[in-house]
């Protein structure tokens, strides 16, 4: 069995997707789809901007979901579909790319929320004093609890399990730096803070998930056609309410990565396609289930090599 992940932010680079837009019509059309829904030429920033102002958060959001999206397209445009698939998933915003992929949200809604997004999260906390630190060579439970003892009277939480050897934890910064101290003396291969804008998945999103509960509540949300392996619960969801209230509980809660692909392994997939920019995701995978298959789906060459 075959599941399709989405990568989230850290993946951007300049110029993806180009070669996926110049070789498919259906690829080129979700580019100026989002360019419409937004109201500007997102498009030209991805592919002839610079790296500074895409890795802005308002702009990576909606920028990988659309090259994301891209993939999949060009993908069905090749006789691949969903129906290829028994699962979908994404990291973090990827999530968005995955329910858009299964059909779940419009292509539009999904760009208009990733902006709404982005810009509610870089709100949510003023500039410096929020941060993110990955931490290399501990387990899930250790990080978690090192978090707890640095937050004090701030926040400090782990924010995404990647995989079994790299915990990101997120909050105040002085809480983060704590935390990723305690974490070297503790054995930690490497504690290392994140050039992140924000503190992405934390407690201090909560004004973000405001904003997110007040959007998502005005938008159609659908059956997706395969079941989408929420971040919050590392489990499979299909009813439209609950996909509405986990996007918005993902704003401030874990993305728990390790367990959706240990569980994803566990339902007998042995094939994940990452579908869009980069392979970060397929690195997890692979340090996650062993034994599993991880194609990358980014450019045209890509896509011609599924037939060779």
């Amino acid at each position: 069995m075959r599941a399709f992940v989405f990568p989230g932010q850290g993946a951007q680079v300049v110029g993806m997707g180009r070669e996926l837009a110049e070789a498919y019509p259906a690829a080129r059309e979700v580019f100026a789809e989002v360019d419409e829904a937004l109201g500007e030429k997102l498009s030209d920033l991805v592919w002839n901007g610079d790296i500074e102002t895409l890795t802005l958060t308002q702009n990576a959001q909606p920028a990988l979901m659309a090259t994301s999206v891209a993939a999949f397209r060009a993908l069905e445009a090749e006789g691949y579909g969903i129906q290829d698939a028994a699962f979908v998933a994404g990291h973090s915003l990827g999530e968005y790319s995955a329910l858009c992929a299964a059909g779940a949200l419009s292509l539009a809604d999904t760009a208009r929320l990733l902006r709404l997004r982005g810009r509610a999260m870089q709100d949510a906390v003023p500039v410096g004093q929020g941060a993110m630190a990955a931490i290399l060579g501990l387990d899930f439970s250790a990080v978690d609890q090192i978090a707890r003892e640095a937050a004090g009277d701030e926040v400090c939480q782990a924010a995404n399990d990647n995989d079994p050897a790299q915990v990101v934890i997120s909050g105040n910064k002085a809480a983060v730096e704590r935390a990723a101290a305690i974490a070297k003396e503790r054995g930690a291969k490497r504690a290392l803070m994140l050039p992140v804008s924000a503190p992405f998945h934390s407690a201090l999103m909560e004004p973000a998930a405001a904003v997110m509960a007040e959007a998502l509540a005005r938008v159609e949300i659908t059956a997706p056609a395969v079941p989408v392996v929420a971040n919050v619960r590392a489990a499979p969801v299909t009813d439209p309410a609950m996909i509405r209230q986990l996007l918005v509980e993902q704003v401030t809660g874990s993305v728990r990565w390790r367990e959706s692909v240990a569980f994803m392994a566990g339902a007998s997939v042995t094939e994940f396609w990452e579908i869009g920019s980069g392979k970060a995701l397929s690195g997890m995978i692979k340090r996650i289930a062993k034994d599993a298959v991880t194609r990358n789906i980014g450019t045209p060459a890509d896509i011609a090599a599924l037939k060779g």
